[in-house]
């Protein structure tokens, strides 16, 4: 595997996509270990630049993600991963996407029409 994982400090951004509809569902890292978790796996491992730790999607609320076809892009330094979403959310907010608002030319972030799936509060706790 050639992937860069040099260019962003043992990094590399992810681009997360519903592979039925094509949506953006997240943006996130991966760091080596991820994506040999995910590719071994066949689910969505991450790393976590917060917590500064490896984790699986779903491992706490249960909406995993199921790889179905990864892409690289042409300077070998990020990626798409098209997933099957189980649970019908992919953000930690309760939200089908992570990108959910809509940013306006005032600056102002506005919702785009989009329901919570789940309650977070319920999911995590408090």
């Amino acid at each position: 595997m050639n992937i860069r994982f040099d260019k962003l400090g043992g990094l590399l951004p992810v681009i997360v996509q519903d592979s039925e509809s094509g949506e953006v569902l997240m943006c996130a890292f991966m760091n080596e270990e991820a994506l040999a978790k995910t590719l071994e796996t066949g689910r969505m491992y991450y790393y976590s630049r917060s917590r500064g730790k490896l984790w699986m999607k779903g491992e706490t609320s249960g909406h995993v993600q199921e790889v179905q076809e990864v892409l690289i892009d042409c300077d070998e330094d990020a990626a798409v991963f098209k997933i099957r979403q189980v649970g019908g959310a992919a953000c930690h907010t309760g939200y089908k996407s992570c990108f959910y608002r809509r940013l306006e030319r005032d600056g102002s972030l506005t919702q785009v029409a989009q329901e919570r799936v789940f309650d977070p509060e319920q999911v995590y706790g408090a």
